[in-house]
């Protein structure tokens, strides 16, 4: 049976592991050689031109590695992969890779709060011009592209408000313009979302979030053309931002339970959301799933589930959250998600701590946002504990 044969859940286990397999093991190992040994002259060169497949120093690629980007070929249907380091370098090398002084990028004001520090003050650094337009305005975005861009770059559902943005029809219009369209579809995830099936030509993930799942390795990943990513692999093998082939076993590990994972998370997601509308305290919900998000049928189109990720805002603002949030025995405090512990966390120190308050607001982030990023837990459970630190900060 081929990779093209198989369901997800299946690919998440099989897919891209068996070649790397040696005496008999059923896992892949981890290789931590930095170099590999060639007694033969001329085979060594051709594996070092690319002649010949094989492996001569770490900083380019790596057994454990190439495993794990295999098997991210078949989750997103790609014709190659590469990693990073982080999911960071991984936004990082595209744009290094593409873009050049006197380019245009048009994306979106919504986008992690990483990234838009990238947007608004390292790309201008390099006159590149950067246009921000109001996420989910398609005709705005459409309107900017037109202009002329070198990249479209999205990140659908956003981080941490989760809005949507329509991949197919933002990926024409980008091509329409000659632009590269690139989306980041940590959130979605390949379970839930496959952006290259809607047009695009680059996906990428924060491998540290879902993929992983166990919050124990950093890592990220873009998927597409081997054209394009062979470029981009270029670029990461010379400048270094390489993956650690611990982290790529870890995430290979994690990633067998990729779809068992996220049909929990979005499970869970979904019945936090309703419980979270039937509190008093609760000014909003933001979950895709949810009807009366502007944004439900958007999502109901190009995702298969709408993902483990959901935000609130509370009344009260960042007093309530500091009340709140130390109440809640089933969740982690930290800036991290898409693990299997539920974890939660404001804006201003998890998603968008780079940026300033006024920075947040422009991008209609409150300072009483939470970020809930879903776990596994049973979700009685999980209603149950925001429940009881709900019931607290009512009676204080």
């Amino acid at each position: 049976m081929t990779n093209q044969n198989m369901k997800m859940g299946t690919k998440a286990v099989w897919a891209g592991e068996k070649e790397y397999l040696v005496h008999g093991a059923t896992q892949v190992p981890v290789v931590l050689s930095v170099a590999y040994n060639y007694d033969d002259m001329d085979e060594w060169y051709d594996v070092a031109t690319g002649k010949k497949k094989g492996h001569i120093y770490g900083r380019n690629t790596n057994p454990t590695v190439q495993s794990f980007e295999d098997k991210m070929k078949a989750l997103e249907g790609s014709e190659a992969a590469t990693s990073f380091s982080t999911g960071m370098a991984a936004i990082s090398n595209i744009f290094s890779t593409f873009l050049v002084p006197g380019d245009r990028i048009v994306s979106i004001k919504d986008t992690y709060g990483g990234t838009n520090k990238i947007f608004t003050e390292f790309l201008p650094r390099q006159q590149i011009d950067v246009v921000l337009c109001e996420t989910g305005n398609h005709e705005q975005i459409e309107s900017e592209v037109a202009k002329g861009c070198k990249i479209l770059y999205l990140e659908t559902p956003t981080n941490p408000t989760v809005k949507i943005t329509d991949i197919e029809r933002m990926a024409k219009a980008g091509h329409e313009a000659g632009a590269l369209v690139i989306v980041d579809n940590t959130f979605g995830t390949p379970i839930n979302q496959n952006p290259l099936s809607l047009g695009v030509d680059l996906v990428l993930h924060s491998a540290t979030k879902f993929l992983g799942g166990h919050a124990d390795a950093l890592g990220g990943v873009v998927c597409g053309s081997q054209e394009l990513v062979e470029k981009i692999y270029h670029y990461r093998e010379i400048n270094g931002a390489t993956m650690d082939p611990m982290a790529a076993y870890l995430t290979l590990r994690g990633m067998k339970t990729l779809h068992l994972r996220v049909r929990q998370q979005c499970a869970n997601a979904m019945e936090l959301a309703k419980y979270l509308q039937t509190k008093d305290l609760v000014e909003a919900v933001y979950y895709p799933g949810l009807e009366t998000h502007p944004n439900h049928e958007i999502a109901k189109k190009q995702m298969k589930d709408f993902g483990g990720m959901l935000s609130f805002a509370v009344k009260g603002g960042i007093d309530t959250v500091r009340d709140l949030l130390p109440k809640l025995q089933l969740a982690n405090r930290a800036a991290n998600l898409g693990a299997v512990e539920t974890t939660v966390g404001p804006a201003r120190t998890t998603s968008h701590i780079e940026c300033t308050p006024e920075e947040r607001a422009a991008m209609g982030i409150p300072e009483g946002l939470i970020r809930v990023s879903c776990g596994i837990e049973d979700i009685d459970d999980l209603i149950a504990d925001f429940e009881q630190a709900f019931n607290y900060v009512e009676s204080v």
